[in-house]
């Protein structure tokens, strides 16, 4: 394995915090969750800030209450963490509170131009409250010593460039709770990214510029589909490797990471089918799937950081390559509209483009590795 710099046991060096990356992906899925539909914008003739000083509504609903305050409380949190970790203390709670709460007065007043949607001064004050909460418990984990023995933990067992990998191995598994084809099979994305295309281009001369395909999708056979399974379980393993430092170390990551995904798998299917059915789709080529996904992670925990990175860029293609010559099954298509109904409509939206994006964005994070771009930071940000 490639040679890392010493690192003192006490002392860690100096870090990019993942706060503040993970604080915009929060913001982005906000906005989705507050505009979504995004569809028949209209000025309804009234001022947009009128929900201020509207009277309290007659019916609400605690998941619209534990909705609106939860919703919040992330980026709150991730916000004054961010601030703690550059040293901002004394304003931390202030400028988190305060940047929570216009984006969603900004939220709630672009929902005056939506008519499927209402704003409320209320969802305004529970978001507000929500994000006051966040701040709070990163005050609290500040006092306590814990964001300084998880920075000592991160030195010890992370390079310093690890805040991309750090972000997008938090984001993987809520990038899972959108119900997959495939388990473990996220980014596919080429069905439906060509009707949507190709709906856009009717009745204009570029609907024949489209690529004809001769043949349609074939549904993965069942050695394909273990294959997917097991990249979609590894590529986390190889992508935490590019930045974990010791094979002991690796060893438990991989452990804990192919956990997560089972994990999160199965409340995914207890979601999308009933809690009587959490483990119905680890069937015999998934479980294969899973357990070769082990063994390679155990084979590779020697393979050097750099060759780590070339190994996530050939599984990314690989998965992404098999997972896109198939189409979604009509069962599966099925499933999606229990997401798409109801109160996983919002969602639902959000964890759709997690799991649509996150192979790509994996993808362009170690391209940029290799390529020799992402060098070691000299402060914290």
């Amino acid at each position: 394995m490639d040679r890392q710099p010493s690192l003192s046991p006490t002392v860690p060096t100096a870090q990019r915090t993942a706060a503040w990356p993970l604080a915009l992906a929060t913001v982005c899925l906000i906005v989705y969750a507050s505009l979504y539909p995004f569809a028949d914008w209209r000025n309804q003739g009234i001022s947009p800030l009128r929900f201020l000083t509207a009277p309290l509504p007659r019916y609400w609903t605690g998941f619209d209450v534990g909705a609106n305050l939860l919703g919040y409380a992330p980026l709150g949190f991730l916000l004054a963490l961010s601030a703690l970790r550059s040293r901002r203390v004394r304003w931390a709670i202030s400028v988190a509170v305060v940047s929570a709460g216009l984006l969603s007065l900004t939220m709630e007043t672009l929902q005056s131009y939506l008519p499927s949607r209402v704003p409320s001064n209320v969802d305004l004050t529970l978001n507000t409250l929500g994000a006051w909460i966040g701040a709070c418990g990163a005050w609290a984990l500040e006092k306590a010593g814990v964001v300084d023995r998880w920075s000592r933990f991160r030195a010890h067992w992370f390079s310093q460039d690890a805040r991309g990998a750090l972000v997008l191995l938090m984001l993987w598994p809520p990038a899972l709770l959108f119900p997959a084809a495939v388990p473990m099979g996220l980014g596919q994305v080429f069905e439906r990214l060509e009707s949507a295309l190709a709906e856009a281009l009717i009745n204009t001369p570029f609907l024949e510029w489209m690529p004809v395909r001769d043949v349609e999708l074939q549904p993965l056979v069942p050695i394909a589909e273990l294959l997917c399974v097991a990249l979609g379980a590894l590529i986390p393993c190889l992508l935490g490797y590019c930045v974990i430092r010791a094979l002991s170390q690796r060893a438990a990551f991989a452990v804990v990471m192919i956990a997560a995904g089972v994990a999160t798998s199965a409340l995914s299917a207890a979601l999308s089918y009933g809690p009587q059915h959490a483990w119905a789709w680890l069937d015999v080529p998934v479980q294969v799937g899973l357990g070769l996904a082990v063994v390679l992670a155990a084979l590779l925990l020697a393979v050097p950081r750099r060759a780590a990175a070339a190994l996530t860029l050939l599984a990314l293609a690989v998965q992404l390559g098999l997972l896109n010559q198939a189409p979604a099954d009509p069962y599966f298509a099925q499933t999606l509209q229990t997401w798409e109904q109801g109160r996983f409509i919002r969602f639902h939206g959000v964890v759709q483009w997690l799991g649509w994006l996150w192979p790509y964005a994996a993808l362009l994070y170690v391209l940029v590795r290799l390529s020799g771009r992402e060098h070691a930071p000299t402060g914290e940000t």
